[in-house]
């Protein structure tokens, strides 16, 4: 490895449904495993499960009710604990009336 070039850091691996609890995008754990079995939940475009793995850079997707949520992942936590940071950008919310 050439000199002053940093290894990456390791990336923490954090379940989807975990994830959706922490960033508070789901008010609790098992709704959104829920709402993944009901297939509500797309991640980077297909259908996910509450235990795949989310990684900076994927694009969530949550349908509830009469709501749509498009969420980008900023950053996952290390050691998940709710409302510490701000861990993604909603970057579309639909509301049907």
């Amino acid at each position: 490895m050439p000199s002053g070039v940093k290894p990456e850091k390791p990336s923490h691996n954090v379940r989807l449904d975990k994830f959706l609890q922490v960033s508070r995008l789901v008010r609790r754990r098992a709704l959104a495993n829920r709402l993944c079995h009901a297939g509500r939940v797309v991640l980077n475009g297909h259908p996910a499960t509450p235990s795949a793995t989310v990684r900076a850079g994927d694009l969530i997707t949550i349908e509830m009710a009469e709501r749509r949520i498009r969420a980008r992942v900023l950053t996952v936590p290390d050691s998940p604990r709710p409302g510490a940071d701000t861990y993604c950008e909603v970057q579309e919310e639909i509301t049907s009336q």
